[in-house]
C-alpha cells in the first residue's frame, strides 16, 4: 500500500516531501507537476494519486494519455515510501524547495516557466551573486576547451558566478577554469537525480562544484538521465544567467537550445566566433550573423554584464590577506547582498567587532556596501 499517512513514530512529513514523492512518479514533467500541485497542492495531490480519484483534465496533454498516466500513478504510488524517501534526500544532504517556499530559488521563481521542486548540494545562497552561462557542444575542439576554460575562470576571478550543465566538453571545460580561480563559487544545473552522477566521467568536478558552489536540479534521488530532461535542464540555466556565452556550438543542440530560451526571456546572448569552416562553430556563427555580441574574452562579457572587466580581478592582486576577525567576516559574507545583522550571525562576532571588520575588508577591496547591503569582491588564497 502506499504511505498516505505519516507513520506515528516521526514528526509530521512537510509539505516538501510529498512534492518529492510525486516528482519520482513515472512521467512528471514540469508542467504536470506544476498542474497537480495547482489543483490539489501537495497533500491532496498525493492522496488523490494514491486513491486513483486524480483528475485527468488538469494534466497538459490529451485525455486518453492523461487517464494512462494517473493510472500508472497510482499503481508505482503503491511502492513508494514518502517518509523514506524524504529521509533518504536529507541524509544525503539534498536541500528540498517547492515552488512557493521561502528557500525557493528567487531567480527560477520569478520565471515563467518555473520548476515545481528544486533539489541541491552545496549552498543554494551562491545563486545570489552576478551570473554567466557558458555553454557549448560535448564534441568541443581544443580551441572551443580552451576558450571555455579562460572564460570561467577570468569570469570567477571577476567575482562572478559560471552557471553550466556539468556536461562533456565545454561545460566542465567552463566549470574547471571557474574552479581553478578560486573565487566566485561555480553553479551546475543538471538533468538528473543528485545522486545519478552523469556523465560518470565528471563525478570528481560534480564534487567539487558541490563543495565551493552548488549544484542543483528538479529532479529527485534515483531519477537517472534522460533524453527530455536536458531541455528542460537548459531552461533553467538560461532562468539563471544575467548573460548567456556559447563557446561552441553545432548548427542545432542543446547549446543553441540555451541559447534561445535564454533570448526568450530576454537574456543576452553572447557567442564566441570560430572558424568558417568548423562543424563546431556553425552554431555560434550564424548566432553572430543573427545579430548577437561577440564574445572574444571576459571582457566584452562582463560589459555585457554592465561590469568593469577586471576590477576584481586587479584589486585582489594588490589587497592584503584577511585575518582574525575580517577573515571570519569574510567568510560568512556570500556572493551576493547579505545585511550586517546576517553577518553578525554568520560569523558569530558582536555587532562592534563586525563593523569594524567591514571597514577594513572594504579599505582592502574584499568587500562592497552599497546602501545597507554587503557583497564580497572575492575569496583569500587557500580559502575553500
Amino acid at each position: 500500500m502506499a504511505v498516505l499517512q505519516e507513520p506515528p513514530d516521526r514528526p509530521e512529513l512537510p509539505d516538501e516531501a510529498w512534492v518529492v514523492g510525486l516528482a519520482r512518479l513515472p512521467g512528471m514533467g514540469p508542467a504536470r507537476l506544476r498542474a497537480v500541485l495547482g489543483q490539489h497542492g501537495p497533500r491532496g495531490a498525493w492522496a488523490g494519486v494514491c486513491a486513483g480519484t486524480l483528475d485527468p483534465a488538469v494534466l497538459p496533454q490529451a485525455r486518453r494519455r492523461a487517464v494512462e498516466l494517473v493510472a500508472r500513478w497510482r499503481r508505482v504510488a503503491c511502492e513508494i515510501d514518502v517518509a523514506e524517501l524524504w529521509e533518504a534526500h536529507r541524509a544525503a544532504g539534498i536541500g528540498v524547495a517547492a515552488l512557493g517556499s521561502p528557500a525557493f530559488p528567487a531567480p527560477l521563481a520569478a520565471d515563467d516557466d518555473p520548476p515545481a521542486v528544486v533539489f541541491w548540494q552545496g549552498d543554494i545562497d551562491h545563486l545570489a551573486g552576478a551570473r554567466v552561462a557558458v555553454v557549448g557542444t560535448r564534441r568541443a575542439t581544443r580551441y572551443g576547451l580552451d576558450v571555455a576554460h579562460e572564460l570561467g575562470r577570468s569570469l570567477a576571478a571577476d567575482g562572478v558566478s559560471v552557471v553550466s550543465g556539468l556536461a562533456l566538453g565545454i561545460d566542465g571545460a567552463a566549470h574547471a577554469g571557474a574552479l581553478d580561480a578560486g573565487a566566485a563559487p561555480p553553479v551546475a544545473v543538471v538533468g538528473s537525480g543528485l545522486d545519478r552522477v552523469y556523465p560518470r566521467q565528471h563525478g570528481p568536478l560534480w564534487r567539487r562544484v558541490a563543495e565551493v558552489g552548488v549544484v542543483l536540479g528538479e529532479q529527485p534521488m534515483g531519477a537517472p538521465a534522460a533524453a527530455w530532461q536536458f531541455p528542460a535542464r537548459n531552461r533553467i540555466i538560461a532562468s539563471l544567467a544575467d548573460v548567456v556565452v556559447v563557446v561552441e556550438s553545432q548548427a542545432a543542440g542543446g547549446a543553441m537550445g540555451t541559447a534561445a530560451e535564454a533570448g526568450r526571456r530576454g537574456v543576452p546572448v553572447l557567442a564566441v566566433p570560430g572558424p568558417v569552416t568548423a562543424p563546431s562553430s556553425e552554431g555560434t556563427n550564424q548566432l553572430l550573423f543573427d545579430g548577437c555580441a561577440p564574445a572574444r574574452d571576459a571582457a566584452d562579457v562582463l560589459l555585457a554584464l554592465g561590469r568593469e572587466p577586471g576590477r576584481a580581478r586587479r584589486a585582489a592582486e594588490r589587497r592584503p590577506p584577511p585575518r582574525g576577525d575580517e577573515r571570519a567576516v569574510l567568510e560568512a559574507t556570500p556572493w551576493g547582498p547579505v545585511s550586517v545583522e546576517q553577518l553578525v550571525l554568520g560569523s558569530g562576532l558582536d555587532l562592534g567587532r563586525v563593523a569594524i571588520a567591514l571597514e577594513r575588508l572594504e579599505t582592502d577591496g574584499w568587500v562592497v556596501r552599497r546602501g545597507g547591503w554587503v557583497e564580497r569582491l572575492g575569496r583569500p588564497a587557500g580559502a575553500a
